[in-house]
């Protein structure tokens, strides 16, 4: 893996720190040049941005969600805001498909729900169905006093997907 330094050495045969460098790390496969800069470092290219990594501090491994949306379930369904979701099938009262921009792996996921709605105090639950790798069912509802479950659509709804 050979890397290579160019610049300006004023006949000398040592670069000064005043000297403009251009690096390029070559990997011996495809992949071609890794990154390229000059001068300080501040034009670094061929590096794609990374992004922005939580603070989550000790030496467990920490794990971005790979998916997540905020959408409304009543009426026609809305999506708030959202990540990697493409859209939200509406299959019935208190339940939905959760549909990936960019499919997962495999379906061997997390998934995470939150489902809130205004008009009730009954204790909601949320769950999901049908796993794979380009969507997840959610659905969720209500226990009432008699213990039936009963299907609501929520106000609010988050899901989130780990992997």
């Amino acid at each position: 893996m050979p890397l290579v330094l160019t610049g300006a050495t004023s006949g000398s045969t040592t670069l000064q720190s005043t000297d403009a460098v251009t690096a390029v790390l070559t990997l011996p496969s495809t992949t071609g040049t890794l990154l390229t800069t000059t001068g300080d470092g501040s034009g670094l290219t061929g590096i794609p941005a990374p992004a922005a990594l939580s603070t989550a501090s000790g030496s467990a491994p920490s794990y971005s969600a790979r998916a997540w949306v905020n959408f409304n379930g009543t009426g026609t369904v809305a999506i708030r805001d959202s990540g990697n979701v493409s859209s939200i099938t509406d299959n019935g009262t208190g339940d939905y498909t959760v549909n990936f921009t960019t499919a997962m792996s495999d379906a061997n996921y997390s998934a995470v729900i939150g489902w809130r709605v205004f008009s009730s105090v009954n204790i909601r639950a949320g769950g999901f169905n049908n796993y794979t790798t380009s969507s997840v069912d959610v659905y969720g509802g209500y226990k009432g006093g008699s213990n039936a479950f009963t299907a609501e659509d929520p106000t609010y709804a988050s899901v989130s997907i780990f992997r």
